[in-house]
């Protein structure tokens, strides 16, 4: 348990910050959701939208360190290689 006045004022932040990274996460993972659920579908246009959604909101969760900016950039890779794939 904090004792000192700074640090409980950290875990009130730490509290507030914990809830908006939660909601900034699940849309993340949702968009991310979207596009997966279109390339099992075989939907490659729909794919593409979903991607074009997806991706931006990757690269700003990396932003804004609620993942590493590698893991964003590999998602975003491996979602396109399998679009890509589609149009085969």
């Amino acid at each position: 348990m904090a004792n000192t006045t700074s640090a409980k004022k950290a875990t009130r932040k730490i509290a507030r910050r914990t809830i908006v990274n939660k909601s900034r996460r699940t849309q993340m993972r949702g968009a991310v959701r979207s596009v997966e659920d279109a390339i099992k579908e075989g939907d490659r246009s729909a794919a593409l939208e979903a991607f074009k959604k997806a991706e931006p909101e990757l690269m700003q969760a990396a932003q804004r360190n609620i993942i590493h900016k590698n893991n964003a950039s590999r998602k975003v890779s491996r979602l396109a290689h399998q679009i890509a794939k589609l149009a085969k």
